[in-house]
């Protein structure tokens, strides 16, 4: 794709909104822009990188065996006050009128919907497990907004829910996603911890956050490297915990890290669907309350959470699976067989699945540069007419900043080996 043609609209120093690096450098890299306290439109290079993210997200949700649906994001009051959450929310809960005078609000989270429509679905033991899954723009009115995709009202959200018969059937859901989660952030290239975690707003007995390990977490975490727990400071096991403290597990000292939430899985029980009567006939014709699960992945979050943990001091450095592009061209000079070699390149690149965006803009070479390694494409080509004359073009790893001198002819296999794993 040509950048000529591509809105991404560079700032060159930090704006003064801007609190944290994935905020600060999601602006300069011209990947958002906001519209109003805590919502922002999405720019063409923020949204390709959405996209790879609810990409990974939908292809782990369906291995798992959930069933993709959409649900709207207004839903009426009704339904929020069968549960008692219509009042327990608060204010962050948008609450609006329709021109009937009748209220809504916007959908922070769809337990109340998921359950409407499963009572009204599912009815024999044989119609479960079940498990239904959205990717969705949801809105919170937070009271302090901030840090951009961080702490949005409007956000897109990934929410799954589990139903079925048993305890038993719901734990087994449970560990389903919980794997699916993994999954999810291990494909996205990040390193991060699930940790036990309180249940907050959204109820329940028990729940996991996943943590993007990340200096700037807002979160505290205390995490035993000897046998893999992990837990939120503010969780009941190891509230107001110091480095060195026992483990409640295995008695081993406690390390404290920071790390961003970009996941959250609940075992919700009966909370809902006993206020809501949401049950099932067994198999002796009893009715009994559907066990549920819901699952949460702040698609904004993770890509934020991916800045957080990989940048230096020139920029972004995405990880390949959900970087914007995977190569970014920068082309030298826009004549003759410099421009020949790169729509070349790009067109063979293409072909085998690697993502290309071309530099073909009428700029100085150390704007090029600068803007690349600001955007953070895993990967540079640069092509020049002094190395095309001497038959090589530049390959540069963004990360590493190696620098590779290879033939036009080599590059596509080279590029080839550096993404597969990207590209299977």
């Amino acid at each position: 794709m040509r950048q000529s043609r591509l809105l991404i609209p560079t700032l060159r120093d930090d704006p003064g909104e801007a609190e944290i690096v994935s905020h600060k450098l999601m602006l300069r890299a011209g990947l958002i822009r906001k519209v109003a306290a805590g919502v922002y439109t999405y720019l063409p290079l923020g949204l390709r990188v959405i996209r790879k993210v609810e990409r990974i997200v939908r292809e782990e949700m369906n291995r798992a065996g959930a069933q993709e649906i959409l649900m709207p994001i207004a839903a009426p009051a009704e339904l929020w006050q069968e549960t008692g959450r219509w009042d327990f929310y608060g204010k962050e809960l948008f609450r609006l009128k329709d021109r009937h005078e009748r209220d809504f609000c916007l959908g922070p989270t769809h337990e109340e919907v998921i359950t409407d429509l499963v009572r009204r679905e599912v009815r024999s033991y044989r119609q479960l497990p079940a498990n239904f899954y959205q990717i969705q723009t949801k809105f919170r009115d937070e009271i302090r907004p901030r840090f951009g995709l961080m702490r949005g009202r409007e956000f897109i959200m990934k929410d799954a829910y589990s139903f079925d018969a048993d305890e038993t059937g719901a734990k087994e859901s449970y560990r389903k996603m919980y794997e699916a989660y993994k999954a999810v952030f291990t494909r996205c290239g990040l390193t991060y911890r699930p940790v036990e975690a309180d249940t907050g707003l959204i109820g329940g007995t028990f729940s996991h956050e996943f943590m993007v390990l990340a200096d700037t977490g807002e979160d505290g975490i205390a995490v035993c490297d000897a046998c893999e727990y992990a837990a939120n400071v503010e969780h009941a096991e190891v509230r107001n915990a110091t480095a060195g403290d026992a483990c409640p597990r295995c008695a081993k000292p406690l390390r404290l890290v920071r790390g961003i939430e970009v996941g959250h899985v609940f075992m919700l029980g009966t909370k809902y669907s006993e206020k809501m009567k949401a049950t099932y006939l067994d198999k002796q014709g009893q009715d009994q309350a559907i066990v549920m699960g819901c699952y949460g992945i702040g698609i904004g979050r993770t890509a934020a959470a991916a800045i957080e943990q990989n940048y230096d001091s020139k920029g972004i450095i995405w990880p390949a699976p959900i970087a914007p592009f995977h190569v970014h061209i920068l082309l030298l000079a826009d004549k003759g067989q410099t421009l020949d070699v790169a729509l070349a390149l790009e067109a063979e690149l293409e072909k085998v699945g690697i993502d290309v965006l071309l530099d073909d803009r009428d700029e100085r070479p150390g704007v090029k540069f600068n803007d690349a390694d600001l955007i953070g494409c895993p990967y540079q080509v640069v092509i020049g007419e002094k190395g095309l004359k001497e038959g090589q073009i530049e390959l540069k790893e963004r990360r590493t900043g190696t620098v590779t001198k290879l033939p036009p002819a080599d590059i596509t296999t080279r590029l080839k080996e550096l993404l597969g794993p990207v590209l299977n």
